[in-house]
């Protein structure tokens, strides 16, 4: 069986607090993409755990702190009957990149899981046993246009489309260091009501929607702050950072060509 977990872009990100459980409070609006991975599961009757195996954009570190199989092994646990599976990942959304990646694949192999094994799995237990595995987890479940806040696990369903615009996904390859980035942040003192932004023009998105994340980021890295700028340069009606990067985004009324803007060695998609 095979599934097609899909990236995100925050619109907007606004970091409101520490927590006394050492997280932060947020609030940001997750808006899913059309870049994808690949992600396959077959039943492996050959061996009494998880086969790994992945192709496409290389995943550095151990294997077993792949995601997809922390949620494997977390649905083992509750299900011991769960059969022993080969896994297969195809990467094309860069890891580290803010777009999500990581816990959309583990979010979509809870979810193929339940699905190919019969496991009767409810979504409100999925998106229990999401959480454990990443704050933006539960939110791949839902896989639509959402208002996030909490950690990032409380989610509300927004009616939001941008399928008229064209979104250009630019990535440097730069791996941020998201404990650095959040202990470089300064607290929003004014918070923006982001559900009510978010519901006008796009024209007015960049005086009134923003990522706490840009400043110490662009601080250490200024050549992230100038891919945006030369989104806004090429006629981006909003760009921003994702997450907390190195992705950024362009909305534009209409594709048009970019390659001259950046190295050869960038991530440059159109979705």
């Amino acid at each position: 069986m095979v599934s097609f977990p899909n990236a995100k872009i925050n619109l907007g990100l606004n970091i409101i607090g520490k927590r006394s459980d050492g997280f932060h409070n947020l609030q940001t609006v997750f808006y899913p993409i059309d870049l994808k991975d690949v992600l396959e599961i077959v039943e492996n009757k050959d061996k009494n755990d998880i086969s790994f195996s992945q192709s496409g954009l290389i995943i550095n570190g151990e294997a077993s702190n792949n995601l997809c199989i922390k949620a494997y092994h977390l649905l083992k646990n509750k299900y011991p009957t769960l059969p022993s599976i080969k896994l297969h990942l195809h990467k094309s959304i860069p890891m580290g990149a803010g777009l999500g990646g990581g816990s959309a694949d583990a979010a979509f192999t809870l979810d193929l899981l339940n699905h190919k094994f019969n496991l009767g799995i409810s979504q409100e237990e999925l998106m229990d046993y999401a959480l454990t595995l990443g704050s933006d987890c539960p939110f791949f479940l839902v896989n639509k246009p959402c208002l996030a806040f909490g950690r990032g696990e409380e989610i509300q369903e927004i009616s939001l489309s941008l399928s008229q615009y064209a979104i250009a996904i630019i990535n440097p390859g730069i791996h941020i260091n998201t404990g650095l980035a959040f202990r470089e942040l300064i607290f929003c003192q004014e918070q923006t009501e982001l559900m009510k932004a978010i519901l006008n023009p796009i024209s007015t998105w960049k005086e009134t929607i923003t990522n706490d994340f840009e400043t110490p980021v662009f601080k250490t890295y200024p050549e992230i702050g100038a891919l945006k700028e030369s989104l806004y340069n090429s006629g981006a009606l909003y760009a921003s950072m994702s997450g907390s990067g190195s992705t950024v985004y362009g909305i534009f009324k209409e594709r048009i060509n970019l390659e001259n803007k950046f190295p050869e060695s960038y991530y440059y998609k159109w979705v």
